[in-house]
């Protein structure tokens, strides 16, 4: 393993102390495996696994048992279940998202918190998934499809440009801040590399800018919690303490308590900057106290309590040739009735909307609401995300395969099925919920499951 960088040990020593030494161990210590369980789905994991509960997340566990691969299993590509560091939990427990609110999550790729906060909003309300890095956002985009989040617009906007156009807006705004990385040290060599002390310095400065833009962005009363996966006080403490010198309209909230959360340190910062605030308030979560690596948390609230006007009703916008073949497949394929308003069209591609676009007037989202189908030769295919949306109850005709089964490795290598039945698109399901989606035609299911989700 990469020695950690002298300039970090002399500073983490300096401020620890006694407990340097557990904390330098825990640093070389091999990283926790982290399982997140899907609130929009439910399912039984493998006993085999070994999981134990997180100390802060209801729906966490870690994985324990030897030779575990949760990634490799179908319950996985189902979006039961979310691969996640545990300290990485805690933010939406802390930020506490409830159903119908409208939420932010400003640098959301690859997913994983932004997934959890989908989660607690339970289908209700909207998430705006941003990740400036346009690179990184089809992973995003992928993960809450798999996760069977429909109420969601992704953007890769500056957070300057969103604050211009939603200022107030958000009920919850989540800042994951670009930080130095020194809490991923024990999981990602590449970051022990990278590290440096003027590193440090300018993610300080950095961090500032975008915490300053993305207050703007929380209504009256709402709530905007920064995180960063650093230990250095100067990301930390420091950034919180010159935001609220400059923000009086904002104040830091205590978090709740709960087993394996630290107070943040005032003391490892300067004293005129510090004073009179309560930054013990902020949380810290150290990789040789607790589990999971090592995180930084401060819950803030805007003062007053102003509610922005209710999110738009998305209206049906759907040319009259395309609302001819919608109403058909959705009556051939599920039994739910057909919604009535939302329908988009974006190119070939159908989209459920959850919001007006009026919404993201002066934007341009990445993807917006769930994507149900393309328009292909006169008629709907389903999108995959269609089928991680469903379970397997709303469908008319499904096939729910054995975990374990031949069948199931066949169908996620992309091989045709054998099953007897009615013709039309058929559901493929494991555990009850959605996989994805095969044609039937004469007793044999054209597999339909995308080539790059193949295994």
């Amino acid at each position: 393993m990469i020695p950690l960088p002298p300039a970090f040990v002399e500073r983490m020593q300096a401020l620890l102390g006694a407990e340097a030494d557990p904390f330098f161990a825990s640093l070389q210590a091999a990283p926790v495996l982290g399982l997140r369980l899907n609130r929009l789905k439910l399912a039984a994991l493998p006993a085999a696994w070994g999981l134990q509960p997180t100390p802060w997340c209801a729906e966490g566990f870690l994985v324990t048992a030897a030779g575990a691969a949760p990634g490799k299993h179908p319950l996985h590509a189902a979006g039961a279940f979310y691969l996640q560091d545990p300290s990485a939990m805690a933010a939406a427990r802390l930020l506490d998202p409830q159903p119908g609110e409208c939420v932010l999550d400003l640098a959301a790729a690859p997913g994983g918190k932004a997934t959890h906060l989908a989660a607690a909003l339970q289908g209700q309300g909207l998430l705006v998934a941003n990740e400036i890095e346009r690179s990184r956002t089809a992973a995003l985009i992928e993960n809450l499809e798999r996760c069977g989040v429909t109420q969601a617009l992704v953007t890769s906007e500056p957070v300057e440009k969103l604050a211009a156009v939603w200022p107030g807006r958000f009920d919850c705004v989540l800042v994951d801040a670009p930080c130095s990385g020194e809490g991923m040290f024990r999981k990602a060599e590449g970051a022990r590399l990278e590290w440096q002390p003027q590193r440090v310095l300018g993610c300080a400065l950095r961090q500032r800018g975008i915490l300053a833009a993305a207050a703007e962005l929380a209504r009256p009363g709402g709530r905007l919690l920064y995180a960063t996966c650093t230990f250095a006080p100067e990301e930390n403490e420091a950034t919180v303490a010159a935001f609220l010198r400059d923000r009086p309209d904002f104040a830091l909230l205590p978090p709740p308590a709960l087993p394996g959360l630290d107070a943040g340190r005032p003391d490892w910062i300067e004293p005129s900057l510090a004073r009179g605030l309560p930054l013990e308030r902020c949380v810290r979560i150290w990789p040789h106290r607790s589990v999971g690596e090592g995180h930084f948390f401060a819950l803030l609230q805007r003062q007053g309590d102003a509610h922005p006007p209710p999110l738009p009703l998305p209206a049906t916008r759907l040319a009259r040739p395309a609302a001819a073949l919608v109403a058909p497949f959705w009556r051939e394929t599920l039994i739910t009735p057909p919604p009535q308003q939302g329908w988009a069209q974006y190119g070939d591609w159908l989209h459920l909307l959850p919001v007006d676009p009026a919404f993201w007037q002066g934007l341009r989202p990445l993807r917006a609401g769930l994507r149900v189908g393309r328009l292909a030769a006169g008629h709907v295919q389903p999108h995959h995300a269609l089928a991680l949306a469903l379970p397997g109850d709303q469908a008319r005709r499904s096939l729910d395969l054995d975990v374990d089964g031949p069948e199931l490795a066949a169908y996620r290598r992309g091989e045709p099925l054998a099953a007897a039945g009615p013709d039309g698109w058929v559901l493929i399901t494991v555990g009850g919920l959605g996989l994805g989606w095969g044609k039937r035609v004469q007793g044999v299911i054209k597999n339909h499951y995308p080539k790059g989700w193949r295994v």
